[in-house]
């Protein structure tokens, strides 16, 4: 037994030096294969450049990733399974301020840190990384080419097609479809355009056209493709104050050109749905968990990558926001992310979703099984029943039906509550419940109390609700001046000639004259008669507009045998009057209201030789039903009525004249608003005569009247709302 024991330790030992041996010679083989970074150099180039010369021990597998950033500007480099010493070092010259090399983990991080904008170039020569950097300091006119990709002199590339579509909130969008990822793009701002060139790139004759899109409404207005040598250039010309972005995506590459003043763009242009900072990216051919690691690093989130989250991308942006890059990484790759907090979780869009979904029955189920618990909510302004009913899947509006108010005299206030608890409660099953499916409601009318029984949760939802709901109501006064203004002329003019004559042979010895108010009594004064013996010859007497006033003459031969007599009637009317009625009314917010005031007036009806006495109103109204929008502005649904008896019907009672306006009118709070007016002008000129004489000149006015009228009226309706404040008390209405 001894024995036995000591060749198995003899055998565990031997085991465990074997297995750190083999450890150690993995990790020493995978020392020997990472490559290490020797040194880093920069020199002066060509035209104001500055190069940058990374040595290797040897060379990279392939090209490192690297982007660029804005604020601050700064070039950085991954150069993955690369180890290196912590190394640094300050420039005095050239746009290059300092360069800091990092090693974390199994890469090493190259930082170029910038004194200003800066365009560069990424060249892997052997087991050397040149990295151009020039800086961007020439004038507006001639902008230094943002490229993204440098190009090959054997490398031969094609455009496949060129697509111009609007954007949902207004970009001018161009995609090119290109052969391959890796065509080199130069782009170029120039005044109102942007020109862009694809390096060693074929175009066929079909797409060598110029396209005119301003009809689709955007700032892009002509999109132009031609060749240029070995090169195929495109020109996008805009108009306005406009800017630009530009990325690329495997083989298709997307121009957006979005307008700055557009005033339908504003909204978006001040609040922009990307507010990341902005960075340069250029990725060929680059594993997708490598591209979400530098965006962590950037951003300084925590990005969590699902196991199935694999595959390469190739990917150019220039100046995007870093938000808005990983939207556009995650939809060329299918994927999609959950963000909560600092932690990002990217995984395939179908992942997500199952695992929301389980998620979802999940806690379904343990709402199930989840015990139920009693809770009474008081309210203070909201009843009970209306809060039953809205807890069960109904809206205030349908529970306050039956509140119709009218002008009639029957209906003088408010309806009442004509909803029931079990109406509610039965509509309330089918509808979106607030509560879940086992949660039921009561309430207390007196106390004005809900009694709910629900889980944990829904209570909680619950209380959140009432307590937006349950808020004092505001109130609204509502004025109304209704003016009936009318202006009256009328002018009458009438005459009355009698002539009575006897035959006598007595010399005449007196012609007495009389003058009175009427003919007859002027005849009295020269002591005869003459409407009492001979009527009037001629009568035009005005009696169109009321009693007129009238002078008389009467002229009486001296034997009395020969009497002439004659009568002028005059009128001249002029008034002027106005009605103002002022009803006022106040009500709460969506609660209709009437006031009134008038009279009824009976009238008879004969139905089967039975007599009945009924009831017509004649009234003064006000209507209304107010809505307080959150900007203080008032719609109101009105109806002003002002009724009054007319002309006597006989036994049928009164004609009645109305005067109403109905409508929907928008006010801001205080302000006077115009319902409505009528205008009515009556104009009359009559003339009565008797033929022939009363045409003669100057003696025709004896046998002719004229009647001339004017009339004018004027109808005017006036609303005034104003909110009240918390603490009104009715009797400030006085």
């Amino acid at each position: 037994m001894h024995r036995g024991k000591i060749m198995s330790k003899i055998f565990r030992d031997t085991l465990l030096r074997w297995a750190t041996g083999a450890i150690l010679g993995l990790m020493a083989v995978g020392w020997a294969q990472a490559a290490a970074l020797k040194s880093v150099n920069v020199s002066r180039g060509t035209n104001d450049s500055q190069v940058v010369k990374i040595t290797l021990d040897v060379p990279l597998a392939g090209e490192p990733v690297h982007f660029s950033t804005t604020n601050p500007h700064r070039i950085v480099l991954d150069l993955a399974d690369t180890r290196s010493a912590r190394l640094s070092e300050t420039l005095n010259q050239g746009v290059i301020r300092n360069y800091d090399v990092i090693q974390a983990g199994e890469r090493t991080r190259v930082v170029l840190n910038l004194s200003g904008p800066a365009g560069y170039q990424v060249r892997q020569v052997g087991n050397q990384l040149l990295v151009v950097v020039r800086g961007e300091q020439g004038s507006p006119e001639t902008p230094t080419p943002t490229r993204f990709a440098e190009v090959g002199p054997k490398r031969e590339h094609a455009v496949k097609d060129v697509e111009f579509k609007r954007a949902p909130t207004g970009e001018g969008r161009i995609i090119v479809s290109l052969s391959d990822p890796g065509v080199g793009v130069d782009i170029r701002s120039r005044g109102g355009a942007v020109q862009v060139d694809f390096l060693n790139t074929a175009l066929p004759n079909p797409l060598q056209r110029r396209l005119d899109v301003s009809d689709f409404g955007t700032p892009a207005q002509l999109v132009e493709t031609v060749e240029q040598g070995k090169n195929t250039r495109m020109k996008v010309e805009a108009r306005g104050s406009w800017d630009y972005s530009a990325y690329q995506t495997g083989n298709q590459f997307i121009l957006e050109i979005r307008s700055l003043d557009d005033p339908r763009l504003q909204t978006l242009v001040d609040k922009p749905r990307y507010i990341g900072e902005k960075l340069t990216l250029n990725f060929q051919n680059v594993e997708i968990r490598a591209v979400l690691q530098v965006i962590a690093d950037f951003t300084g989130l925590n990005i969590i990558a699902s196991d199935t989250v694999t595959g390469s991308i190739t990917l150019r942006l220039k100046d995007v926001p870093w938000d808005q890059a990983l939207d556009i990484i995650l939809r060329a790759k299918g994927l999609d992310k959950r963000v909560t907090g600092t932690v990002i979780w990217v995984a395939p869009r179908d992942e997500l979703a199952a695992k929301e979904k389980l998620e979802l029955e999940a806690r379904q189920q343990i709402a199930e099984l989840e015990p139920l618990v009693t809770e009474s909510i008081p309210l203070n302004y909201l009843r009970a029943n209306e809060a039953e009913g809205m807890l069960l899947g109904k809206s205030i509006a349908a529970l306050q039906a039956g509140q119709a108010v009218s002008c009639e005299a029957s209906a003088t206030g408010v309806g009442g509550q004509t909803q029931t608890a079990a109406t509610a409660t039965g509509a309330g099953q089918a509808a979106q419940r607030v509560l879940s499916k086992r949660g039921s409601v009561t309430y207390d009318l007196k106390t004005n109390t809900l009694f709910v029984q629900d889980t944990a949760a829904k209570l909680r939802e619950a209380r959140e609700l009432l307590a937006k709901v349950d808020v004092p109501t505001r109130q609204v006064m509502i004025e109304a001046r209704v003016v009936v203004a009318e202006d009256n002329f009328s002018r009458n003019l009438g005459v009355r000639l009698g002539f009575k004559s006897q035959i006598n042979s007595k010399r005449l010895d007196r012609t007495p004259i009389g003058i009175s108010t009427t003919a007859n009594d002027a005849a009295a004064v020269a002591g005869g008669s003459l409407g009492t013996t001979v009527p009037f010859n001629v009568d035009l007497t005005g009696t169109s507009i009321g009693t007129p006033g009238s002078i008389g003459f009467a002229i009486i031969e001296g034997a009395g045998n020969a009497i002439l007599g004659l009568e002028l009637q005059a009128l001249e009317a002029d008034g002027r009057g106005k009605i103002v009625s002022n009803p006022r009314v106040v009500t709460s917010n969506q609660k209709p209201a009437v006031i009134l005031q008038g009279e009824e007036i009976p009238y008879v009806t004969v139905t089967n030789n039975t007599t009945t006495t009924q009831f017509r109103n004649a009234v003064l109204c006000l209507l209304v039903d107010p809505q307080i929008l959150n900007n203080d502005n008032i719609i109101l649904d009105v109806e002003v009525t002002k009724d009054a008896r007319g002309a006597s019907a006989g036994t049928s009672g009164f004609a009645i004249n109305k005067k109403r306006v109905k409508t929907q009118v928008r006010v801001a709070d205080g302000e006077t608003a115009v319902l409505g007016g009528i205008f009515e002008q009556d104009i009359k000129n009559e003339t009565n005569k008797i033929p022939l004489l009363g045409d003669l000149p100057i003696l025709g006015h004896l046998f002719r009247d004229n009647f001339k009228q004017d009339k004018k009226t004027e109808l005017l309706i006036f609303l005034t709302p104003r909110i009240l404040p918390d603490n009104f008390a009715a009797a400030r209405l006085q």
